[in-house]
């Protein structure tokens, strides 16, 4: 029954995948009539639906989904799509909400294809399939249906238990993936409501250096290898700040003569200890104790990497100079995005991770890491020496000795036990094993990178091998020409980014963004406090006497405007960047109020009062003296 024709045209992509010759060994199929007159399938004499009634068996499954959900406006998850009962009634169901198939065999697709009309299923335009591959894109069409100001929202999940025990590694690897993806932005709500209005002031002061300081972009490939000037590649020794870093302390120096020094702002002391001024330092957390990392830490020959959010007085240090990477939050972007992109390097949570991609960017073909553990190896939580190490002695007491820091660190952070890279068991957390998940992404992503860890006591991450110092230090001397290339760089990048015509027509661009910034602010806030006191003196009136229709009509086509107003703003997203997720503002709703229109009122006094106190705090933290005339 496939209709060739409406699966190229709605979904080329499936039908091109399903042309493929299938990865995994085949499996016997058998269709079966079932006593309600409906296909059931059989894989392996194992029946995937009820050999009944296989539709009010997805139907029960579709009611029961997300009962305890608040949200009815995530995608949902199909693990298994069998013949698509549960799928469609999922459809059905929920109408409007996106789905993600998630299907190991292309052979079963074919199956269902064949076997079924899903003509009227398949005209659903808010459908993505995940189909074979390692399951790994389920975390990229989950992105897909990101809110803009509410970000990731958890999926609910319908799972098919006959094809997941059928293909046990590959649904465990996916549904391990959908709770890294979940857990991460958990994180980020709860960073964003504790420092979100740090990140802005921090912009507010930094906003000038994403005009007058150039971008990771122009290193691009820096360290590339280029066969017609017969260049080789050079390598990368990344300086992450576990535990294990101790052991490669006596090293630094010959290791330097070889390969091309990234340091991570926690690592970057160590590293200065020994004698060695590294070639970069990546900085990007925005928070004042991160920033505490650079004390005492002159490192007059090396190049900070940055954010544009990071605590002010970094980009103030004695570095020899500075490169921005693109912003991680809407108000850099936007200005980034209108006067110079800066060019993207990967966000994983640590500043090990953007580290990491950073090297990459630089286009060296291996990147070495040392202090990789991701883990407690020895119960250990940093190298000696550390910041945290000696703030916690500093603060140390008879009641509370530094010993209470580190097995807080330990025990806070959910410990559990799992595989090392050595072949034994090492203790980590949920918090860095989010970070092992996205190293292996990166990895897979970019598997013409080789990686290689100098700590084999640490967290196992798949496509990171392990390999011993001897190994590093077998390569050959290339200080001299790794000095060479970068100062031929970076004079070439100084004359370009700083030529007359280049800093004139940066300034231009900043001025008229930073003039459609403020308006599109002032806009959004006279919009946002309007639409609020319509709602609220609608609600007023409304818990007096039910208004008629015609009325109500009225005044949620005001609302209407308002809204789609907004929306089109170009700063929205900037606006938005401090709003509260819409679960707090549900919790601030009257209970036991059963009208739609009343329930509706409430929620949107609330929701355009918060959307005018964010407009409000970003205008007078960006524009001051402009702020006190509005």
């Amino acid at each position: 029954m496939i209709d060739h024709a409406l699966l190229t045209k709605l979904y080329p992509g499936l039908a091109e995948e399903l042309e493929k010759e299938d990865e995994t060994p085949p499996v016997e199929t058998l269709v079966e009539k079932t006593t309600t007159g409906v296909p059931s399938l059989v894989i392996n004499g194992l029946h995937i639906h009820s050999p009944r009634d296989p539709v009010r068996e997805a139907q029960r499954l579709a009611e029961s989904l997300g009962a305890d959900q608040a949200d009815k406006t995530s995608p949902i998850v199909i693990l298994g799509f069998g013949l698509g009962y549960a799928a469609e009634a999922a459809a059905a169901k929920s109408p409007g909400r996106p789905l993600i198939i998630v299907e190991r065999r292309r052979q079963i697709l074919k199956k269902a294809l064949e076997t079924r009309d899903l003509g009227k299923f398949l005209s659903i335009n808010r459908i993505v399939f995940v189909v074979g591959g390692s399951g790994d894109a389920v975390t990229g069409a989950l992105s897909l249906f990101e809110d803009p100001l509410r970000g990731k929202i958890p999926p609910a999940i319908i799972r098919n238990r006959a094809l997941m025990r059928l293909d046990e590694e590959y649904y465990a690897n996916v549904e391990q993936r959908i709770q890294a993806w979940t857990r991460t932005d958990d994180v980020n709500i709860a960073t964003l409501r504790r420092f979100g209005k740090r990140w802005v002031r921090n912009l507010g002061r930094n906003r000038e250096a994403i005009r007058d300081l150039p971008g990771i972009s122009r290193l691009a490939r820096a360290l590339g290898a280029n066969e017609s000037a017969d260049i080789t590649g050079i390598p990368v020794f990344l300086a992450a700040a576990g535990p294990s870093l101790d052991s490669i302390g006596p090293l630094l120096k010959e290791i330097s003569h070889r390969c091309v020094i990234v340091a991570v702002d926690t690592s970057l002391r160590f590293l200065l200890k020994w004698g060695v001024d590294p070639d970069f330092a990546v900085v990007v957390d925005p928070q004042y104790w991160n920033a505490r990392h650079l004390d005492r830490s002159a490192a007059k020959r090396t190049h900070l990497i940055a954010e544009s959010a990071v605590y002010p007085p970094v980009l103030r240090h004695p570095f020899r100079g500075c490169f921005l990477c693109g912003s991680l939050f809407p108000l850099g972007r936007f200005i980034e995005d209108r006067v110079d992109p800066k060019g993207d390097l990967g966000a994983g949570g640590s500043v090990a991770t953007t580290a990491w991609d950073f090297a990459r960017v630089l286009g060296a073909p291996s990147i070495w890491i040392a202090g990789l553990d991701l883990s407690f190896p020895e119960l250990k939580t940093h190298f000696r020496g550390a910041l945290f190490e000696d703030r916690a002695h500093a603060e140390s007491g008879r009641r509370v000795p530094a010993e209470t820091w580190s097995v807080r660190a330990l025990r806070d952070g959910q410990p559990f036990l799992a595989p090392a890279a050595d072949g034994g068991q090492v203790l980590t957390d949920h918090r860095l094993s989010l970070y092992a998940s996205w190293f292996e992404h990166r990895f897979r992503e970019y598997s013409s990178v080789h990686n290689y860890s100098l700590s084999p006591g640490g967290l196992a991450i798949a496509g990171l091998e392990t390999a011993g110092a001897e190994q590093l230090l077998a390569l050959p001397e290339r200080r001299e020409e790794i000095n060479q290339r970068l100062e031929t760089l970076f004079e070439n990048i100084s004359k370009n980014f700083n030529s007359d015509e280049a800093v004139r027509q940066r300034a231009a661009e900043y001025e008229r963004a930073r003039n459609i910034l403020l308006e599109g602010l002032r806009d959004i806030k006279a919009q946002s406090e309007e639409a609020a006191e319509w709602a609220g003196t609608a609600l007023r009136r409304s818990r007096q006497a039910v208004p008629p229709a015609a009325e109500q009509d009225r005044v949620l086509k005001k609302l209407d405007r308002a809204n789609r107003a907004i929306a089109d703003s170009a700063v929205k997203k900037v606006a938005g960047f401090l709003f509260p997720q819409a679960s707090e503002l549900e919790a601030g709703l009257r209970p036991g109020i059963d009208d739609p229109y009343i329930r509706h009122l409430e929620f949107s006094t609330l929701f355009y009062r918060a959307l005018a106190e964010a407009a409000g705090y970003n205008l007078k933290v960006l524009f001051k003296k402009d702020a006190a005339d509005t």
